[in-house]
């Protein structure tokens, strides 16, 4: 393919410094143990038995040591003369089918013989009542047939709207446990109730109307460590889920800057964020009643790299971008993808950007598409993912802000480094000698 002379000559990029961002980092040694706590608690409030059938709702989520926790979930019931049955929580991901979300979940590593129960991944939802009249509220039926329903999520800020309830237990319960119907119903009413407004309407219907008795809510700290494991259970899980939700915000790390000219993100996915790429690190939300996260950061363009592994090619989120490279394009799974989209009604985030061949070259056509900036004067950060912000790269033009920040290390600009195939070799990479490295 031929690109203009910009693209297709050789491009002087500016050093780079490393930079090491310090935040507070308190964290859960023994999680299996706090796990096991968390249950019990929610066995005792939720009236769970010896002989009861309970149903464990688990997400598509990269959530920090998942496994164990659902194992430990597992153990503490069975211990207790509980049969368990884990139930994928997670809406339209897996392309929407039973097959495709047992797959992310053994991905994510909650499988049967890792954490000690049976999958049950049927997207059958049965409708169990309405709210605001008009928008019907779906349960996942094989939760439904046990005798009790809890659930493991991480709570954090959503990526779509702001409020006392965001990403949680809540809304695991409303979109996760509804099943497809349940996704379809909460985005599509939300676009006229309102993203909070229905969240709450239709979690407190689901606690009414089925056996929901709670969840663990997780809590996890800038480095993506668990630092917080608490039962919520399904009476308290307003209040509670929001005192969480206040710790998590806590520790959600961001960019030091309120403006960039060009951000460049190593790659993105739904284990990464429910949007790709987060648009609390980033401030891109394009979509109908999003919530304005603009002020989070404004980026004049874009880069995406790649797409992460687990992901599986659901490349939701890449519409939101300016530029990709062809190594992107290649790994989308574009029905998986356009599933996620118009589930969720959040149409942009699966349009396809301009593509550029190489890592390299994209780099190089974010800074060529800024106008009249010299390379030098561009403001510019690459980092690994929005969920990893603890080191990035920043452009010799950003030292003199990055000087005021308290608790920042920075190591001396240096050339960006590309690997013969034209890829970005990044300090969280490993360097492998085979491939050889060049800087220009």
């Amino acid at each position: 393919m031929r690109y203009p002379p910009f693209i297709e000559a050789d491009f002087d990029f500016p050093d780079f410094a490393h930079v090491r961002m310090t935040y507070p980092r308190p964290r859960i040694e023994d999680v299996a143990d706090h796990t096991v706590r968390a249950t019990t608690e929610l066995m005792v409030a939720g009236g769970i038995r010896a002989g009861d059938r309970v149903a464990v709702g688990v997400g598509s989520r990269g959530i920090a040591n998942l496994g164990i926790m659902v194992g430990a979930m597992v153990a503490t019931l069975k211990a207790a003369g509980v049969e368990v049955v884990i139930v994928p929580a997670m809406g339209s991901h897996g392309g929407a089918t039973a097959e495709g979300q047992a797959a992310v979940l053994h991905r994510l590593g909650v499988a049967a013989e890792s954490c000690g129960a049976p999958v049950h991944p049927s997207m059958e939802s049965v409708v169990v009542g309405r709210v605001f009249d008009e928008v019907p509220v779906a349960f996942a039926r094989e939760a439904l047939v046990a005798d009790h329903t809890i659930a493991l999520n991480r709570i954090k800020p959503h990526t779509k709207f702001k409020g006392a309830l965001e990403s949680g237990i809540a809304k695991m319960l409303c979109v996760g446990l509804g099943k497809h119907d349940g996704a379809l119903a909460y985005h599509r009413y939300a676009l006229k109730h309102g993203f909070l407004p229905l969240l709450r309407a239709m979690a407190a219907e689901l606690q009414t109307r089925t056996n929901f008795r709670g969840g663990v809510g997780v809590v996890e700290n800038a480095y993506d460590e668990t630092c917080r494991i608490e039962a919520v259970p399904a009476a308290d899980m307003f209040t509670r889920e929001a005192q969480l939700l206040e710790r998590a915000k806590a520790h959600f790390p961001r960019l030091p800057f309120k403006q960039l000219d060009l951000l460049v993100i190593g790659r993105i996915g739904k284990d990464i964020s429910g949007a790709g790429m987060d648009p609390n690190v980033t401030g891109r939300a394009f979509d109908l009643m999003e919530s304005d996260f603009s002020g989070q950061l404004d980026a004049t363009r874009v880069v995406i790299l790649d797409l992460s592994d687990p992901t599986d090619g659901n490349a939701t989120g890449v519409g939101n971008a300016d530029i990709i490279t062809e190594k992107v394009f290649d790994r989308l799974d574009y029905e998986a993808t356009l599933m996620n989209a118009l589930t969720s009604l959040s149409l942009h985030k699966a349009f396809i950007p301009v593509r550029m061949p190489n890592e390299r070259k994209a780099i190089q056509a974010g800074f060529t598409t800024l106008g009249p900036l010299t390379p030098h004067d561009v403001r510019a950060v690459i980092v690994q993912d929005t969920a990893h912000l603890t080191a990035f790269l920043a452009s010799a033009s950003l030292l003199e802000v990055l000087g005021d920040c308290a608790g920042t290390e920075i190591l001396p600009p240096a050339p960006l480094v590309f690997d013969r195939e034209d890829n970005l070799v990044a300090p969280w990479h490993p360097v492998h000698a085979a491939s050889g490295v060049n800087a220009r």
